[in-house]
């Protein structure tokens, strides 16, 4: 078994380093989880943004005649972990290049992609996502916003929850529910809107730690014109099912749980109790350990559903186990890093004893939703369970 990058992906990997390093710098840290959008912080997302449209790596994955450079999975992957690593801010692309330019080289129509796919994949469109509503909870298929036709239009009346950057963003990819009558899962539609339009109104959500990251948006006789809608009408959520197959491999989670492990190693070693630092413990070290290699090892089932990826597989339970392990590593570690610095590693960024900025802190708060988001933790074991497994659904 080959688990070694070639001498050409390890080539990439030191060029995407070194071209993090020059436009973030060398003392780089990122920003703390879900600022992105800030006022302070959103021109730094946009700033790298247009420099990685520039080498044409906000798609290096496309094909060509969409804006891409037909680029591999595995340097997708590398590409992946390395932004990740460094955490470097993409968050304002993400819907845009992984979910809606992907959807829309499957189901769009040329005027569509000749549309939207080239100011995805030069930057300009900022993509959020209509998914979720308030009282749906994870039964997405239960929606009620609805679009309703009226000539060459349709007219939406709703609203949705938990819309990470509608506030910054230039366009909504909408879920909508076209037909009542139909069974939830089959009276289904969706569109591509533009946030400028009137009836669009934005009430920011602020989290557990005060920043404005979510957003719940209100559609009040919203008229989209028809050649909005992607595919056909009643079959958006087959349509929205298979985008989840664009999804990539998951490898950014075990990267970022590496780095963060590196930042609480690096706590360790520089803080001193009786005479001996903390890494030096022996509980420190096994928790350490025991983390690190599990990390390891969710890397590398990561990268056999990149590998399943490049030869046209689809990864399900593969995938499944990749984002439970990973997101729930992820909370493990923050709870292991706020620990290991005691009643330090609970103060807020503004406090000037808080080590790392605060980011112990916030992580640890962060990392509370990360085996709800993007499919529960009982979601995949689910997956696992019935595909992988073959048991039965009840």
């Amino acid at each position: 078994m080959q688990l070694e990058f070639s001498s050409t992906q390890r080539k990439f990997r030191q060029e995407i380093r070194s071209f993090l390093n020059e436009v973030l710098g060398p003392e780089w840290s990122g920003i703390l989880p879900d600022s992105y959008f800030t006022d302070e912080n959103f021109p730094k997302v946009r700033f790298l943004t247009k420099k990685l449209a520039q080498k044409g790596w906000l798609t290096m994955s496309w094909p060509k005649q969409y804006g891409g450079l037909e680029m591999s999975h595995f340097d997708q992957l590398i590409f992946s972990e390395e932004m990740a690593y460094y955490r470097a801010p993409t968050r304002d692309m993400t819907i845009g290049t992984e979910l809606v330019g992907p959807t829309l080289m499957v189901y769009g129509e040329e005027s569509q992609k000749e549309r939207f796919l080239p100011s995805i994949a030069n930057g300009n469109s900022i993509f959020c996502q209509g998914f979720s509503e308030p009282g749906s909870g994870s039964d997405l298929a239960s929606l009620k916003t609805s679009a309703v036709k009226d000539g060459d239009e349709y007219i939406i009346n709703g609203s949705k929850i938990w819309t990470s950057g509608a506030h910054k963003s230039t366009h909504c990819y909408l879920m909508t529910r076209t037909n009542t009558d139909a069974p939830k899962h089959k009276g289904i539609s969706i569109f591509i809107v533009d946030m400028k339009t009137a009836g669009i109104s934005v009430k920011p959500i602020k989290n557990m730690f005060g920043v404005h990251y979510f957003n719940e948006i209100f559609f009040d006789d919203v008229r989209v014109p028809v050649q909005n809608m992607i595919g056909k009408e009643n079959e958006g959520w087959y349509i929205a099912a298979k985008s989840l197959d664009f999804e990539r491999s998951g490898a950014s989670r075990f990267a970022t749980n590496k780095r963060n492990l590196e930042d609480i190693l690096f706590l360790a070693k520089n803080t001193v109790l009786n005479g001996i630092p903390s890494s030096s413990e022996a509980k420190f070290r096994r928790r350490f350990s025991k983390l690190w290699t599990s990390n390891e090892a969710g890397k590398l089932l990561a990268h056999k559903v990149c590998w399943m990826q490049s030869k046209g597989l689809i990864p399900n339970r593969e995938a499944a186990a990749a984002k439970l392990i990973g997101s729930e590593i992820a909370q493990k570690i923050s709870r292991f890093g706020v620990k290991s610095s005691n009643l330090h590693g609970l103060l807020k960024p503004d406090d000037a004893w808080a080590p790392l900025n605060g980011r112990l802190a916030i992580d640890w708060m962060d990392t509370i939703s990360f085996t709800i988001r993007s499919g529960t933790s009982e979601i995949q074991k689910n997956i696992i369970a019935t595909r992988g497994l073959g048991l039965p659904r009840s």
